[in-house]
């Protein structure tokens, strides 16, 4: 009990001098997804060589495990992953490059929790969106559990939200498989989405700070009475490596303006139907295939 009222008063504290200083800061976060069960789906094609398998999980763990960086002031942020040069042979074709766009990165989300609002410039097949809507209403619940980050004293929070379909990283491997359902000698699966699923939504949890009393977290993320360090769906994991607040070089923080302005549902839309003639045009010739 003393540890909690020991660490509001120092986000009283802060909060006073957030006030009196015109604040920014800069979080650092790393996300890590899963790929086990993507995984899973190569061995049932004869058709991939151990050396094509090799190559993939090469390029899969480069499209799952990502760096972002949150530039963020006491109203508004911009989240954006960090550039790196891309290395010989690091091209992506086919199904790997319309992946890759759904695994979390691509273009500068900006977030105003003042406004609740957001907006997104995302390139898709080739053609460029400004997505803004609406921040979503988080309905967090508040746990006991306390950790430190980084030097940060974190309080655990949990909600459910539903899970975007326009984002690869929530596909799961289907829970019903069973002998019934596997293919008979001699056929194989083709599609590379036949094993796996969408789940109608995901658990959330989140970790946060009151130490840095800002309304951001990492992603779409927000509504803590504190920044967000940690953020886990149960597949993917975000996690602050590193703060700087205040710094002498300050980031312009504003919205995208660059993309044919769509909404979230507009552009979830559009994503799936593509998703789906893809899918249907490529049936019985390898389906989404990851290219070697």
């Amino acid at each position: 009990m003393k540890k909690v009222i020991l660490v509001l008063a120092l986000s009283a504290f802060s909060c006073l001098s957030l006030q009196a200083q015109e604040f920014q800061g800069m979080a650092v976060y790393e996300s890590k997804t899963s790929t086990a069960d993507f995984k899973s789906n190569f061995g049932g094609n004869r058709e991939i060589t151990p050396e094509m398998q090799k190559s993939m999980e090469e390029r899969m763990k480069s499209m799952f495990e990502k760096t972002f960086i949150l530039n963020f002031d006491k109203s508004a942020s911009i989240y954006k992953e960090e550039e790196k040069l891309e290395t010989p042979g690091s091209g992506q074709g086919g199904g790997m490059r319309m992946m890759a766009s759904m695994t979390g990165g691509g273009g500068t989300l900006y977030k105003n929790v003042k406004e609740k609002l957001y907006a997104v410039d995302k390139e898709f097949m080739g053609k460029e969106f400004l997505v803004k809507d609406f921040l979503v209403n988080y309905q967090w619940k508040m746990e006991g559990e306390t950790r430190v980050i980084g030097g940060y004293n974190c309080f655990k929070a949990t909600t459910v939200r539903p899970a975007s379909k326009t984002d690869f990283r929530n596909f799961r491997r289907k829970k019903e498989d069973s002998e019934a359902e596997k293919p008979a000698d001699g056929e194989k699966k083709t599609n590379f989405l036949d094993n796996l699923e969408m789940p109608k939504e995901l658990v959330i949890t989140a970790w946060y700070t009151p130490e840095i009393p800002v309304n951001q977290g990492p992603e779409n993320y927000w509504g803590l009475p504190g920044l967000i360090l940690e953020v886990n769906d149960g597949k993917t994991v975000i996690l602050c490596s590193k703060i700087v607040l205040n710094s002498k070089a300050k980031v312009v923080i504003k919205a995208p303006t660059k993309g044919k302005e769509i909404s979230q549902n507009e552009f979830d839309d559009t994503v799936v139907k593509k998703m789906q003639e893809m899918r249907e045009m490529n049936q019985g010739r390898g389906g989404m295939q990851m290219r070697h």
